[in-house]
């Protein structure tokens, strides 16, 4: 396989999908144990890219082999979260609002790059495989619940995250 993408964006190819599902989660309201939910929804979704685009060399280049070595595994996720973790510090974010912000950016980058060295079902999957990751985390918890009684399974303020990374993506809408 020979992927004609430089080690920083293959790093921002790998690190976009974490992020949107760590802003998904913080967009809503969900509390402590919501968040962690959603969190924990954010990590598998991530990694089911390897088992639903088995044929996607890109996405199956920036997820961890599982099967594979371990170890390696482990320094892949370890290295590709430095880099993230690195990054945004670098930008000073330090709000949810910041953080949003540069997902949002991120993904405008990530399209960019798709467009100029992905191919067309590459780009296509990629980005599937990032607004599922997205939903996924949205619809995990009820936000504006009381004791898991009432509240939306899709908030305003997700909603309203969602449509971003929709359009920074170039993506239609998931959503009915």
């Amino acid at each position: 396989m020979s992927l004609n993408y430089t080690e920083e964006e293959l790093n921002l190819l790998a690190n976009t999908p974490h992020i949107i599902g760590a802003a998904m989660a913080f967009a809503g309201s969900s509390g402590l144990f919501g968040t962690g939910k959603e969190m924990f929804t954010n990590a598998q979704a991530v990694m089911a890219g390897i088992k639903d685009y088995p044929n996607n060399a890109l996405i199956q280049a920036i997820l961890p082999d599982v099967k594979g070595d371990a170890s390696a595994a482990l320094d892949k996720m370890k290295k590709v979260r430095d880099w993230g973790v690195a990054r945004y510090k670098a930008k000073a974010v330090d709000s949810a609002e910041k953080f949003q912000a540069e997902a949002v950016a991120d993904c405008k980058a990530v399209a960019a790059l798709l467009a100029t060295k992905a191919s067309p079902q590459e780009a296509s999957e990629y980005k599937q495989w990032a607004m599922s990751i997205a939903e996924k985390v949205a619809m995990t918890t009820t936000e504006g619940s009381f004791l898991g009684f009432g509240g939306e399974r899709f908030s305003a303020n997700e909603k309203q995250l969602f449509s971003q990374i929709e359009s920074a993506m170039g993506t239609q809408s998931m959503q009915a």
